[in-house]
């Protein structure tokens, strides 16, 4: 897979990159070009940080390699912070809080803002690959969110907006204690989106497999497999899939609240 494959020592070409950086708009973050950051509390990992408030989301994902016995057991979130660790390859053992929860390819954990979440790779030497998210949760009245942890390759595939070709895969239950959902949206080849999407809710994707041509306000751009995109609020957006892949993509989504004034 293509994630995190920056090259390392002399350049094999000029240097040119496939990025494009409209921050408050839009944003496309090929694996060629992203750097490896220090961050306290995650140990032999290489930890890439993709969308942030600098960008214009109101949330942080992250690309984290764990190599060899690499995790972070200090502990993420916590507090008023929710998140969530979506396993793209390997296997590692997670907790939220106490609870152990051992993960696998597709699986993931969301824990709820006051459960802090753990994790260190259990894949027999060989490293691990996470797409990791954290937000501040917006509470509600009667409401609360809960821990919730399983595994896309088990959940159903929707007709997306009712259409047989283009599938959706929500991994967070549909409810009011919670502000937000990862889905996973995939396209059979030749697939698309029904229209162009205008709305105040923001994305951050990362392309799981296949590549598409992607509409970002107004700009056709090509995207595959280990590309990221960021969508902030009314950036236009759609998407199909080009070649012989199902185009895929896991991408946040906030939901359940009003706007506060």
């Amino acid at each position: 897979m293509g994630y995190l494959n920056n090259q390392i020592g002399y350049p094999n070409d000029i240097l040119a990159s496939r990025a494009i950086i409209k921050k408050d708009n839009y944003a496309i973050i090929p694996p060629n070009g992203v750097v490896c950051n220090i961050i306290p509390g995650f140990t032999d990992c290489n930890v890439t940080i993709l969308s942030t408030p600098k960008l214009g989301a109101s949330f942080v994902d992250y690309l984290v390699t764990l190599n060899n016995e690499g995790g972070n057991l200090v502990g993420f979130g916590g507090g008023k912070i929710e998140c969530i660790v979506y396993v793209i390859d390997g296997e590692i053992t997670s907790y939220s809080d106490k609870e152990e929860h051992a993960l696998t390819q597709g699986g993931y954990l969301y824990c709820p803002a006051g459960v802090t979440l753990r994790f260190k790779n259990n894949n027999k030497g060989q490293a691990s690959k996470l797409f990791l998210y954290k937000r501040v949760y917006e509470p509600t009245a009667g409401h609360k969110a809960h821990v919730v942890c399983g595994n896309t390759n088990k959940l159903p595939k929707i007709d997306y907006e009712g259409m047989h070709n283009v599938h959706l895969q929500d991994l967070l239950p549909k409810d009011l204690g919670f502000d937000m959902n990862i889905h996973i949206l995939t396209f059979q080849p030749g697939a698309s989106h029904g229209y162009i999407e205008t709305h105040y809710q923001e994305h951050g994707a990362l392309i799981l497999t296949g590549q598409g041509m992607y509409n970002l306000d107004n700009d056709w751009v090509p995207v595959k497999e280990g590309d990221y995109i960021f969508m902030a609020s009314y950036a236009l957006q759609a998407g199909y899939a080009v070649g012989d892949k199902e185009f895929s993509y896991i991408y946040s989504k906030d939901c359940n609240r009003d706007i506060e004034l």
